[in-house]
């Protein structure tokens, strides 16, 4: 049943943080590792999970893989776009999440820096 493959893809904190900040637009891997101060592997694990219950979907552009929460998945299941729109927005780590996008985001680095270690975030 896809709901149940959707419920449990939804029940782990590090795919919320995932999923709150692909909420706010598309993000390649390296970022989502950087802002979520998560290995590689970890990553991989997670994100695997989520396309696999067809909740986000990515792109491979040259050597990165951009990430985004399908658009169909908040009409078909509008409670996730509850949860992310109001929910995760009331939780610490997540708004902590949200911080450091919004820092990154300012702050015009690329994924090259980010693998440069040009951008650090205190944890």
């Amino acid at each position: 049943m896809k709901i149940i493959q959707v419920m449990k893809a939804l029940s782990d904190e590090t795919r919320l943080r995932i999923l709150n900040l692909l909420f706010q637009g598309e993000l390649c891997v390296c970022e989502l590792e950087a802002l979520l101060d998560i290995n590689q592997s970890n990553a991989s694990r997670h994100l695997s999970r989520l396309v696999n219950a067809k909740i986000i979907h990515y792109e491979k552009r040259a050597q990165y893989v951009y990430y985004r929460i399908e658009g169909d998945i908040l009409i078909k299941y509008p409670f996730i776009r509850e949860i992310l729109d109001k929910e995760l927005t009331k939780e610490g780590r997540c708004k902590a999440d949200l911080g450091r996008l919004n820092q990154y985001l300012e702050s015009g680095i690329s994924c090259d820096d980010l693998k440069d270690g040009k951008l650090r975030f205190n944890f």
